[in-house]
């Protein structure tokens, strides 16, 4: 059965549908030996010969995996300056994984990695506004009305932000630190870095501690488990119902 290009080029592992439709655009995308670079082609994996960077696609096994990454690992495949990426500590892992999504250098915590280039762009599309909840240790105590700024929505560079939830996690008045629990549902860069930052209060530390309902629980930093079916589908759930603004 014949599908989009890019489609293809993502069910296969290849990467996230939006890289796959760059590649193809760049002209490294070949079917049955011609360069295709316009996003509306179609294609059958199973009789067309398609190829990437000259290198035929292969279907894999779809794998799903939740990683606690730590501090100081870039959310990389691989890094020119030879600094530790996520896929360090995938050594046992044979399928090809792809980041859903980012975490900077200095954030640590949930990070989910699929070949399913499909539900990578179901959860990171800007119209699905999957949930995203971190623990923000910030620079002295935040005010009610300074949070209330960030609830309703705050101007950032880049035009203002959608409303989120915060909370007080903990409050500690001798280092004079708290810790704030935010909700998002957008994915912009540096983001609640930012946020903070508006309203005079800089982050410290930054975890991920949720991804569109699913938590770490009590994995280890640096380790990573395989999502169960369920846990799969609720992804997709999740992504669906907030398309739909539920």
């Amino acid at each position: 059965m014949e599908e989009r290009l890019q489609k293809i080029l993502a069910n296969a592992g290849v990467a996230s549908r939006r890289k796959c439709e760059e590649l193809i655009a760049a002209g490294k995308v070949t079917v049955n030996g011609e360069v295709v670079k316009a996003l509306g082609v179609k294609a059958d994996p199973v009789k067309d010969a398609i190829a990437v960077n000259g290198k035929k696609i292969k279907s894999e096994s779809k794998l799903y995996l939740l990683f606690n990454k730590p501090k100081g690992v870039i959310t990389s495949m691989h890094d020119e300056k030879g600094r530790t990426v996520v896929t360090d500590f995938l050594k046992g892992v044979k399928e090809r994984v792809y980041p859903v999504g980012r975490l900077d250098y200095d954030t640590e915590g949930l990070l989910l990695l699929t070949n399913d280039g499909e539900l990578a762009n179901l959860l990171t599309h800007p119209r699905h506004h999957v949930a995203k909840t971190y623990l923000a240790t910030v620079e002295r105590v935040p005010h009610g009305d300074a949070l209330d700024k960030l609830q309703k929505g705050i101007k950032l560079e880049d035009g203002m932000t959608a409303p989120a939830e915060i909370e007080y996690h903990d409050v500690d008045p001798e280092s004079n630190q708290a810790t704030i629990s935010i909700t998002i549902r957008e994915g912009r860069n540096r983001q609640v870095r930012r946020m903070f930052e508006a309203i005079h209060h800089p982050v410290i530390r930054l975890k991920r501690v949720s991804f569109g309902g699913l938590t770490l629980d009590n994995l280890q930093r640096g380790k990573y488990r395989k999502l169960s079916e369920a846990e799969v589908q609720s992804l997709r759930d999740a992504a669906k119902k907030a398309e739909r603004g539920g």
